[in-house]
């Protein structure tokens, strides 16, 4: 009896870990645009959403086509309500009603729904008409969900960017638009009633086309720099998502709404640009998206919300070839569309949960220089978050770093960005250069590996 009581305990830790490993990845979701004629079909998609950390995926729309494809992937999956369907929504119970019965009630619970998206940037649309029919449009979808059971299991919201504030740096001068305020405050307690988030488009590319600076173009793709004050709180901020998304919430602190929840809609980079276009190219791309995943991974959250990461959604799954605009608008996919990934930005499952390692984790035999890179003492978290990120997005395994991982515990900033940082530097060239991360760094001869946390390093 005590023999299968212990298994059954072990079983039970087992089942918790794997758990704690998939939910842990829940804030990584990405956008499934369907502006495109040479799209593969949606169950291939599916499936290749499955070889993946993503674990949400947000369409603009209602494809029947790629809600069947998602039913019984676990997969969460926001639906969207069109701009053009607002009226009717707004002005009809039924409309709302029939929108629920064709959309959401043939495919769930198989299919995941968690959101329902009313219009997208209907606030800066300048529609007056439209802006004034936006919140009893989602007044009427939140009831016709209770009516069909799903109030409560089904949140509802509506997407804006961040022009919705007309003040944004500091992040602490957080502000909405006074023209929007009183809008704006109508759509949040809609929102605090129900329990759904705030959702917001922010986008570091487009702040680096605004100000195309060397030093802001670090800042902008999490990598090493010297950081920006904010003036209002003395606040170091050490990457533009953070500050983004710390302004969005300032604004919403500054009208009484402290309680409201942020999800990010959308964020990314292009990989392409036109010729006039300042910021689009395969590297940029990669690192941000990368250093972006690897900071939402570290659960380090924002100086305004630390310790645990906003659902991002990622933009965009595939290019879009249909859009209008400039190339760029055309290449933020992070898959091509014969499956296969336009760059790696770490969203493969082997960068998420403990995998067997590709080569030996003891150290390497040959000649490897001066031992192994440490972050100084003293160094600030803020620049220990940086030097994370930067390495874990330059294609290393840090998955010994994440929940079950080998080097997991102490689950401190300082362990993990230690351990990025001397990998990034065993696996770079070894140049001094290569410990530098903005001379927080140095070189030591003592090994800093501990139980079963192996830092590969060392020399002969």
């Amino acid at each position: 009896m005590a023999f299968s009581t212990l298994n059954f305990l072990f079983l039970c830790l087992l089942l918790l870990r794997d758990f704690y490993l998939s939910s842990s990845q829940s804030f990584i979701g990405i956008n499934y645009g369907l502006v495109a004629d040479n799209l593969p079909p949606p169950t291939a998609s599916a499936k290749l959403l499955q070889s993946t950390a993503i674990q949400k995926v947000r369409l603009y729309g209602a494809d029947p086509a790629v809600l069947k494809a998602l039913a019984n992937t676990g997969i969460g999956v926001v639906i969207g309500a069109a701009n053009g369907d607002i009226p009717a929504l707004a002005s009809d119970p039924n409309s709302a009603t029939q929108w629920i019965n064709a959309n959401v009630l043939p495919y769930y619970p198989a299919t995941n729904i968690i959101l329902i998206t009313v219009g997208n940037e209907v606030v800066l649309s300048g529609d007056q008409n439209l802006i004034s029919q936006l919140l009893p449009a989602m007044q009427n979808i939140a009831n016709a969900l209770n009516a069909a059971s799903l109030g409560g299991k089904i949140k509802v919201s509506t997407v804006h960017s961040m022009a919705v504030l007309s003040q944004s740096d500091p992040p602490s001068s957080g502000l909405f638009n006074p023209s929007y305020q009183d809008t704006m405050k109508g759509l949040l307690q809609f929102q605090r009633d129900n329990g759904s988030p705030l959702t917001i488009n922010p986008y570091p590319f487009f702040a680096y086309q605004s100000d195309p600076r060397p030093e802001t173009l670090a800042f902008c793709l999490f990598q090493p720099n010297s950081g920006r004050i904010d003036s209002g709180n003395g606040i170091k901020y050490m990457n533009m998502f953070d500050a983004q998304v710390d302004a969005v919430r300032s604004a919403l602190n500054g009208i009484g709404f402290k309680d409201i929840e942020i999800l990010v809609a959308e964020t990314g980079w292009p990989y392409r640009g036109d010729s006039n276009e300042v910021g689009p190219s395969v590297e940029n791309a990669r690192a941000y998206n990368g250093n972006l995943i690897a900071h939402l991974r570290s659960l380090v959250g924002t100086p305004l919300m630390p310790g645990k990461s906003v659902d991002t959604y990622l933009f965009a799954l595939y290019d879009e070839d249909l859009k209008p605009g400039p190339s760029s608008e055309r290449a933020f996919g992070l898959f091509k569309t014969d499956l296969s990934m336009a760059y790696d930005a770490g969203l493969s499952k082997a960068s998420v949960t403990p995998s067997s390692p590709k080569t030996p984790a003891t150290p390497s035999t040959k000649p490897t220089g001066a031992g192994w890179c440490m972050p100084k003492s003293g160094v600030p978290d803020a620049q220990l978050q940086a030097s994370l990120d930067y390495a874990c997005g330059q294609g290393i395994d840090c998955s010994p770093i994440q929940p079950g991982g080998a080097c997991f515990e102490p689950n401190t900033l300082a362990s993990h960005a230690a351990y990025a940082m001397n990998l990034y530097y065993q696996t770079s060239s070894k140049n001094p250069w290569n410990c530098d991360f903005s001379q927080t760094a140095t070189l030591t001869s003592k090994n800093p590996s501990y139980n079963g946390c192996v830092y590969p390093g060392g020399s002969t």
